[in-house]
This record gives structure tokens, C-alpha cells and sequence, in this order.
């Protein structure tokens, strides 16, 4: 009988196609959470690109400071970078789970915070829908959730909308016109 089970165990990936691990989330009992959509009119490759040269960040992201990869190549799980954005300075991400041009999650600590953040690309005929969720724990959070919180859900909406507009334009209507994407 267990025989049985097992092989049936074994073949259900087989049938129901292998989606791969079980998507990582945001910490659901995080004092602090902010979620966030936008439709961007730019192909879903570009978009990606975009989201996920994190050493390019400096030139479209206004509050990111610096960004400084830690590990050579494309995103996987366990790279790392180095970034500074809105006084908070030299904080690690690491990529926790990638899916190609669909989701990517990332988190670290930061000055006390815990972040956990995912990146949902989907293309739709309307464009690319990009969802983004963060969550926030720590002593600094607990200690200042309400400040936080507004503080969360402008710099998501503000990298948003940066983002559309450096993937639709490639460049920020303030930026210079060295700073275009090829």
C-alpha cells in the first residue's frame, strides 16, 4: 500500500505540471504591510529588466542612493546587494525565491527592520501588471507602525510609478537624456 501512495505521491507533480517550490510570501501578521498594483504599457522583458538591474536603480529610483550587487550575474536565490534608499543606509536584500520575468522576493534586515517584499509581473492585452506586497517586523516597527506605514506605502507607490515611467520612456521626465534605456 505504501508503495501505492508513494508512486501516486510522485506522479501528481507529473499530472498537474511541477510549478516548482511553493511561493514565498510577505509575513501576513506584520505590523506593517502595503500592497500595490500599476499596468505598464512596455513589453514584459523590458519591465523585468528594469525591475531587477539593481545596480541601475541609482538612475531611475530618485531615493535610492546606491546599489552595489554582491554576487555576479543574473538574480537567483541567495543574491545579494547592497543599497541605500530614504536614510536607511547599507541595507542587504537577498533574493529568496525567482521566477523568470513572473515574481521575484526579496528581504533582509535593515537598522532593525525585517523586510520581505515580492514582485509579481503578469502580462495582460492591457499591459503588464505589476503587484507588489512588502512586509515590515522588527522593534523599530512595532515601537512606530502608523509612521511606518505611511512612510511604506508612499515609497511603494513612488518606486511604482517610477517604474512605469522608466520602462514606458526610459528615462524620468526629470532625468537627463543620457539616462535612456537602449
Amino acid at each position: 500500500m505504501l508503495t501505492t501512495v508513494t508512486a501516486i505521491a510522485a506522479a501528481l507533480p507529473l499530472a498537474f505540471g511541477n510549478t516548482g517550490p511553493a511561493p514565498i510570501g510577505i509575513d501576513e501578521s506584520a505590523p506593517v504591510i502595503t500592497r500595490d498594483d500599476i499596468v505598464i504599457h512596455a513589453p514584459l522583458e523590458r519591465v523585468w529588466r528594469v525591475q531587477t538591474d539593481v545596480e541601475n536603480w541609482p538612475a531611475w529610483q530618485p531615493n535610492v542612493s546606491s546599489s552595489v550587487k554582491q554576487t555576479p550575474g543574473k538574480l537567483r536565490p541567495g543574491s545579494s546587494w547592497v543599497w541605500s534608499t530614504e536614510g536607511l543606509e547599507n541595507i542587504t536584500s537577498t533574493v529568496k525565491q525567482v521566477q523568470p520575468k513572473r515574481r521575484i522576493v526579496w528581504g533582509g534586515p535593515a537598522q532593525g527592520i525585517t523586510a520581505v517584499h515580492v514582485w509579481t509581473f503578469t502580462q495582460a492585452k492591457d499591459g503588464v501588471h505589476v503587484h507588489t506586497e512588502e512586509s515590515w517586523t522588527g522593534e523599530p516597527v512595532s515601537a512606530n507602525a502608523e509612521y511606518l506605514q505611511d512612510a511604506l506605502d508612499a515609497s511603494l507607490d513612488h518606486w511604482l510609478h517610477n517604474l512605469k515611467q522608466r520602462s514606458e520612456h526610459g528615462h524620468l521626465e526629470r532625468g537627463t537624456p543620457g539616462d535612456r534605456l537602449s
